[in-house]
């Protein structure tokens, strides 16, 4: 009997076993585990995908490489050139599966179904360049898999800005709908407006420190977009390297068109190149607000410089 009520009391005064995962405030961590447990409450198990299996051996499945962003930093370059390795199946449009709520309460099962079909040899990529802004994102992926290899395309923060505008500033001129010049977002009361979108964007160290939480920076590759551009071929060398992946694409894989102003791609004879909504102009801005956008980022580049253990050729 004593045996048995000295056993109950170790029981009861163990101390709690702590999971392997990071050290989050735990009313987050009690929130987003109650929502993990209702996504894979309908896929838990691979067979709950079994009508995902093609009788050719080929099946969707759960991305094992996700593009994370940036914006406007060359994501749809980079997810068409890694394209051309017969080892990858990506997925045709953006999934914002984990930044948008409505997709994220579908569960996996949902998203799983957003996948391309692929054989087992296969390396499965999705892209959706909201991601890396997204204060929930890191979280959410990691639970689903801490084993997660990254993709992230950066180019020089102030360039990436006006791209941001000028994506913008086209879709509202194919609406036939009037835009404001860029110089309306970027002053404020004769200062820089700093809290606009697209500068917030831009402040690669922030969103990065959210990711570093969950993912060691040996599971995220930083692709340079300014030197994809310029020179795609080394840079996809790196991402063949970082997934592991034998090295099937060729500097022959890459022409430079004239009339486009930038590199496209030849698969097997095809050619092709990205749509026409990619490489449009910049606006033509006053150099002395370029200068304060440059000044600005000074500082936030040096930060996200020493974070990463990396510098590029930025302003």
């Amino acid at each position: 009997m004593a045996a048995f009520l000295l056993g109950a009391v170790l029981l009861i005064v163990q101390p709690e076993i702590v999971p392997s995962r990071p050290a989050i405030n735990s009313k987050t961590e009690t929130s987003s585990q109650s929502v993990q447990r209702e996504l894979l409450k309908k896929t838990s198990q691979k067979n709950d995908f079994k009508e995902n299996i093609h009788s050719n051996g080929s099946c969707r499945q759960l991305p094992q490489t996700i593009i994370i962003g940036v914006r406007k930093g060359g994501t749809r370059a980079l997810l068409e050139m890694l394209s051309l390795h017969p080892d990858i199946a990506a997925a045709e449009s953006e999934v914002h599966f984990f930044d948008w709520e409505d997709h994220y309460r579908n569960g996996l099962q949902w998203y799983v179904n957003q996948m391309p079909f692929s054989y087992p040899h296969q390396i499965t990529v999705e892209k959706t360049p909201a991601y890396f802004t997204s204060p929930k994102v890191p979280e959410r992926v990691y639970n689903m898999n801490e084993s997660m290899r990254l993709l992230l395309i950066l180019r020089d923060p102030s360039e990436r800005v006006l791209s941001d505008y000028t994506q913008v500033f086209y879709n509202h001129m194919q609406k036939h709908k009037p835009y404001p010049s860029i110089e309306k977002f970027l002053i404020k009361d004769g200062k820089l407006n700093v809290d606009y979108k697209a500068i917030n964007r831009s402040l690669y160290y922030i969103h990065m420190q959210n990711w570093l939480k969950y993912f060691p920076l040996d599971h995220i590759h930083i692709v340079d977009g300014d030197k994809l551009i310029k020179d795609p071929f080394p840079e996809i060398e790196k991402v063949e390297r970082f997934l592991k992946l034998s090295p099937q694409i060729n500097a022959s894989n890459f022409y430079f068109n004239k009339t486009k102003g930038f590199y496209c791609l030849r698969d097997s004879g095809r050619e092709r190149c990205l749509h026409e909504s990619k490489g449009r102009a910049h606006p033509q801005v006053d150099t002395r607000l370029l200068e304060k956008l440059h000044e600005y980022f000074h500082e936030p580049n040096k930060k996200f410089f020493e974070l990463v253990g990396r510098t590029f050729d930025w302003h």
